[in-house]
């Protein structure tokens, strides 16, 4: 299947730096490869469910999005344990580590991803299945 893309031109360069570099043939194989990689990521959050520890790190345009950003933490604090922030001139990166119910951390993470001054979020499932104690 052919098909074609809206890329900047900036983010295009460094993709075929990038697959030069690891020797491969084309980039078509290196878009395909980089495909699968996101979807198999993608996919264990999917079929995650129950108890998890997860890491959710972003980076974002700070005076574009900040009041925004904060609403969103504001209404996910009950399984936001923690938050880590710094400055990338221009761009921040975030990190929050989370656990609580897989459902609901990815709700924070697809609310995270909806706003155009964030340009990635990452997700790291730490632990799945995790058990309470009466001792938390």
């Amino acid at each position: 299947m052919r098909t074609s893309f809206n890329i900047p031109d900036d983010l295009v360069d460094e993709f075929d730096r990038v697959w030069h570099e690891q020797g491969l043939e084309n980039r078509s194989r290196a878009v395909r490869e980089a495909m699968q990689e996101y979807i198999e990521s993608h996919s264990r959050l999917e079929a995650t469910s129950g108890e998890v520890v997860a890491l959710v790190a972003f980076d974002y345009r700070h005076h574009e999005v900040i009041a925004e950003l904060h609403s969103v933490q504001h209404a996910y604090q009950d399984v936001i344990l923690n938050t880590s922030h710094t400055h990338q001139g221009e761009w921040c990166l975030e990190s929050l580590f989370c656990r609580g119910a897989a459902a609901r951390i990815r709700e924070l993470t697809y609310q995270l991803r909806d706003f155009d001054g964030v340009r990635r979020v990452k997700v790291m499932v730490i632990r799945d299945s995790v058990e309470s104690t009466d001792e938390e």
